[in-house]
């Protein structure tokens, strides 16, 4: 999801705003949309292909977005600095919502919810790669603890494995690497423009999928696919507000109410309940996303720390 930004080429992001509370309000309420949004792709997955279903979301995403394509509009956002990277960070949130849905096809909705949190254990290993951080033992151990919550959901050698459940892992990866494009364009392009960007790729690329699995949708369709897209688009976007008032460590812990959404609306509309290996698997996922973030945290207050201008300097 997008961080925010502090400038661009051509227009200043939005100040940032210290209102934790203000932001952890967003988060929870993006919760509720992109709950809902995952839970309706699974609702039409019975009927419509994987890849017109993401059609349609990208398509009302892009449609969205239109006023920041227009030159000379005063919301537009197509200057940037790093087109390829945009466009990357395009294919690689296209490939993780495609995924992802490809999953909800096959498999219960809290499950692929679940395993799908596995992201920021993949962010922890890209970071060392692509940024260049450092991570110490304790976010490594926190790491396998979220892989062992893996395992417990996907139970693989049993009767109870699923191949599909690696949609939704390999998704996690796909988002991971989202978030570490969107980390290296952080402080030089603007939401906005990140936004516009990933809106395009993935509509231009679908379109010349969609044609090779078309089904004609009924009006039914064509209305919760609308709401995908809408249900989507508002969640992203009220995410992007959130980062605007707390840091993503402080935001992290309140993502994982949407495991709460994902699991009753999956209850109200499909009749799933979560077996015991589901809950115990993703409360193994959560405690390790927790620690992690928690350990996100610390290593920037050092930093902050540590760049502080000495009193005796």
């Amino acid at each position: 999801m997008p961080l925010p930004e502090k400038k661009s080429a051509g227009r200043a992001a939005p100040a940032r705003a210290d209102r934790p509370f203000r932001g952890i309000a967003l988060i929870l309420a993006s919760t509720v949309f992109l709950g809902a949004s995952d839970v309706t792709a699974k609702y039409l997955s019975a009927t419509l292909p994987s890849i017109e279903i993401a059609w349609i979301r990208f398509l009302v995403f892009a449609l969205v977005m239109v006023p920041a394509m227009l030159p000379g509009s005063p919301l537009f956002a197509l200057r940037t600095e790093r087109p390829g990277l945009q466009l990357l960070r395009g294919v690689a949130l296209l490939s993780s919502s495609l995924l992802f849905i490809s999953g909800l096809r096959f498999l219960p909705i809290a499950e692929a919810s679940a395993t799908g949190f596995v992201s920021p254990l993949f962010v922890t290993a890209l970071s060392i790669m692509f940024l260049g951080e450092s991570v110490g033992l304790r976010r490594w151990l926190a790491t396998a603890v979220g892989l062992i919550g893996v395992l417990i959901i996907l139970r693989p050698g049993t009767s109870a494995f699923h191949p599909a459940v690696f949609f939704p892992l390999v998704s996690a990866l796909a988002w991971a690497c989202t978030l570490i494009m969107t980390r290296m364009m952080s402080g030089r392009e603007r939401a906005a423009t990140t936004m516009t960007y990933s809106s395009i790729a993935g509509v231009c690329i679908l379109s010349a999928l969609v044609p090779l699995v078309w089904v004609a949708p009924s009006w039914h369709d064509i209305w919760f696919g609308i709401f995908i897209g809408v249900a989507s688009t508002a969640g992203q976007w009220i995410v992007v507000l959130a980062f605007r008032y707390a840091d993503a460590s402080v935001l992290a812990p309140f993502s994982y109410t949407q495991l709460l959404w994902a699991s009753i609306l999956g209850f109200l509309v499909f009749g799933e309940v979560p077996d015991g290996w589901t809950v115990t698997g993703a409360m193994f996922i959560v405690a390790s996303g927790l620690y992690t973030a928690h350990r996100e945290r610390v290593r920037r207050s050092q930093l902050l720390v540590q760049a502080e201008p000495s009193p005796n300097a």
